[in-house]
């Protein structure tokens, strides 16, 4: 009978685990209801795969070509890929998985840390599952790199661990797998061998060179090249580099100071969280700037003191810096042209201080009541689910993301500049306008404000006003079409020279556009350069031989030069491409007729 009375208890255990998890899943989703009604914003079109890599070809470039996708991130990108395969560009399927990816990291993070024997475990996992710092990763599809990534993280350390105990080939093969792929999906987690060291401390107060530092060897060599390799992409493929990185590197250290206490109070007081927060000046004549510094160091030191007692919050705190290092400000952040912290920054950080708080808060209830522990830990996690809930509304579409950013952050000029593109492409052309010059205020010298506005101006035929904006633009993304629509605006001006200047820059970068290349024949037919202006033509017809306009004007620069045979071809075109113009067949008529004469 001892079977029996051994299997029960053991029954009991693994029903109230599955129903905390089935808890913990359930309290995520609700918290984050709203965003199951969200659209795609910011730069997810950049993530789900786009029309170019939706083939296999197209998942063999997500692999092998770097810059095919924003970010290397191969993994993640196949996992883009199949979704796309199932669900397209519906935004709900990336939106379900996505928080489905968060719950699943709070119940491994539950698993993991009741696998230590550290108390508060459920609580640490519904706080993570439930703090509204983590609706930016949670609900924002692009983020998807942080989901995915930390739930392979949390395996690959419980895989870990298992391997710990036994040391077998195998456990040792599943864990090494699932870190590969945590870091093709994106590199922070490549901190998890450093992590696994500092576990390894505090469990038993040492590192053993042997034990703890020779399995993870390989982990950390390919961790520091994946590292390196991203910091490198994110230099020469995101544009992670210029005169918004120019810090010296005491000011890069004071930056990472102030960035670890700004995360840390985000985590204990989450208000005001906003998606671009006021990019800070960090300058090492100011006195203020080393305030954190100094405190980070002295709390270093009281945590170090403390550890004679106990090594949690000291592990915690390296852990919490730690994985936190790539984004502090010593590596450059494409990011950080907007600001200097975001909250998606510290996602998979924020472990290391939620994990020791709420380990502290269960040993100072012990001495409560039951039913007062579950009141005070229900109000908490009650609380964080109504901020969650409330900041995942700003996710539901574009127009109320970039609003919401605004009323927060009044000085964001990218979120005014992307209000006003939003509502460019939806044809609200004066709303637009007034969103880009409200960029402009806040932020004079923001590139694509001033190329947006640009462009509205050119439509609207204020071509002096196009030009001066567009010439602000020189450097923006959009290089190319700034000198499109450069070369359009100073033709309109009648400034031929010029005009063929940004017209064949235009080309150079892109040499494929039927429209510029016919741009720069105008404007080079204007200054009577007519052989170069047929070849413009012709480079256009080869492009795009239904071009009308081409047809026409090639047709007039032949006729021009005597070659009347060949105008009358062209004209002949440009009519059956669009019949009964009265103006092509006028030329048409003189073109026959200068054939008739002979001239």
């Amino acid at each position: 009978m001892q079977p029996e009375h051994s299997f029960v208890p053991n029954m009991r255990i693994r029903r109230r685990a599955l129903a905390g998890m089935a808890l913990i899943f359930l309290a995520t989703f609700a918290a984050y209801a709203p965003v199951f009604h969200a659209g795609f914003i910011w730069n997810d079109p950049d993530y789900v795969t786009g029309p170019a890599l939706r083939s296999l070809s197209g998942l063999w470039r997500i692999w092998f070509q770097v810059g095919a996708t924003q970010q290397y991130y191969p993994f993640l990108h196949s996992a883009f890929w199949v979704e796309h395969r199932i669900w397209g560009d519906a935004p709900l399927g990336y939106h379900l998985l996505n928080v489905a990816l968060h719950a699943t990291s709070a119940v491994l993070l539950l698993t993991l840390l009741r696998r230590l024997a550290i108390p508060g475990a459920w609580l640490a996992a519904m706080v993570f599952a439930l703090h509204p710092v983590c609706v930016e990763s949670a609900a924002w599809i692009s983020e998807q790199k942080n989901t995915l990534s930390t739930v392979l993280y949390l395996a690959s350390a419980i895989s870990y661990l298992r391997f710990s105990d036994l040391r077998t080939p195998g456990r040792y093969g599943v864990a090494t797998l699932f870190f590969v792929l945590a870091v093709l999906s994106k590199t922070v987690t490549a901190t998890l061998p450093a992590a696994l060291l500092v576990l390894a401390w505090w469990r038993t107060g040492s590192v053993s060179l042997r034990r703890d530092v020779a399995p993870l060897l390989p982990w950390l060599v390919f961790g520091a090249a994946a590292g390196l390799f991203s910091g490198w992409v994110e230099r020469h493929y995101v544009g992670a580099e210029g005169a918004a990185f120019d810090l010296t590197g005491l000011e890069r250290l004071l930056l990472a100071s102030r960035a670890v206490w700004f995360y840390a109070a985000k985590l204990v007081w989450p208000a005001d969280l906003i998606f671009f927060y006021p990019r800070w000046t960090i300058s090492s004549a100011s006195p203020a700037a080393y305030a954190y510094l100094l405190g980070v160091l002295a709390a270093l030191a009281a945590l170090a003191a403390l550890s004679r007692r106990s090594r949690a919050p000291l592990a915690g705190a390296l852990f919490f810096g730690g994985t936190l290092f790539p984004t502090l400000g010593f590596f450059n952040v494409y990011g950080f042209v907007f600001s200097y912290v975001a909250d998606h920054w510290q996602y998979l950080a924020s472990l290391g201080l939620i994990v020791p708080i709420c380990a502290g808060l269960a040993r100072a209830a012990q001495g409560l009541a039951l039913p007062v522990r579950r009141a005070a830990a229900a109000a908490l996690l009650v609380a964080l689910a109504v901020l969650t809930w409330r900041q995942s509304g700003m996710y539901s579409d574009m127009e109320t993301f970039y609003r919401t950013t605004i009323a927060k952050n009044p000085g964001a000029g990218v979120a005014y500049s992307n209000l006003g593109a939003y509502l460019l492409e939806h044809n609200r052309v004066p709303e637009a306008r007034e969103e880009f010059e409200a960029a402009l205020k806040v932020q004079p010298d923001y590139k694509p404000a001033h190329f947006n506005l640009g462009v509205i101006l050119l439509d609207s035929g204020r071509y002096e006003e196009a030009v001066a904006h567009l010439r602000m633009a020189s450097g923006t993304l959009h290089q190319d079409y700034v000198h499109l629509y450069l070369g359009e605006a100073l033709a309109d001006l009648q400034r031929y020279p010029e005009a063929a200047a940004e017209y064949s820059l235009h080309t150079r970068l892109e040499p494929g556009n039927a429209a510029a290349w016919s741009g720069l024949g105008d404007a080079l037919a204007h200054q009577e350069q007519y052989s170069a202006a047929a070849g413009a033509y012709r480079r256009a017809l080869s492009i795009a031989p239904d071009l009308v306009g081409a047809h026409n004007n090639l047709g007039n620069v032949l006729l021009l030069t005597g070659q009347v045979a060949a105008a009358v071809a062209e004209y002949r075109e440009a009519l059956r491409l669009r019949p009964g113009d009265p103006a092509l067949q006028k030329s048409l008529q003189l073109a026959l007729e200068a054939q008739k004469t002979g001239g």
